[in-house]
């Protein structure tokens, strides 16, 4: 029920939207951004701390303008976290290895309103990070003439 209830809400709020998001974004017609990204370097006692990783994810998303819909964060023994930010907009996630001062992070965003790079520099600033990369992908590219969901790969930017 939860699940068909979130799905309608996504559909209701991003379907007048998603023609305009996806067609005058950058010139390519896709639904969202997925940026991948790859954290060295980083203070291993706050990747290592649940309440900060989480704070600094759920800050992240807000500070690139997602609206927040649930989180869900787990401590692992004997170190490590992992988490999930679920926004409106798609998710931010995360996995650290406070061990060797990395972290994963997946920013998913669509639509206009947030843009994942904000969060993914807001992050890196947060885990005070030596060195810092990301991947940023197209996702689901839309057929110009359909308006349908192309069955082709994502486009890497």
């Amino acid at each position: 029920m939860y699940n068909i209830q979130l799905l309608t809400f996504y559909k209701e709020a991003h379907e007048l939207e998603v023609t305009q998001q996806a067609f005058n974004r950058d010139g390519n017609i896709h639904l969202g951004q997925h940026v991948l990204a790859e954290f060295f370097e980083c203070d291993s006692n706050i990747l290592n701390n649940i309440d900060k990783v989480e704070k600094y994810m759920v800050d992240a998303a807000l500070e690139c303008g997602a609206t927040i819909v649930q989180k869900c964060f787990h401590m692992f023994n004997p170190h490590g976290v992992s988490g999930v930010v679920i926004i409106s907009e798609s998710h931010l996630a995360i996995h650290t290895w406070p061990e060797l001062g990395y972290a994963a992070v997946d920013l998913f965003t669509c639509g206009d309103k947030c843009d994942p790079k904000v969060a993914y520099e807001f992050l890196k600033k947060k885990f005070n990070s030596g060195n810092a990369l990301f991947t940023e992908l197209k996702r689901g590219m839309l057929d110009e003439e359909s308006h349908k969901v192309a069955q082709k790969t994502f486009e890497i930017v």
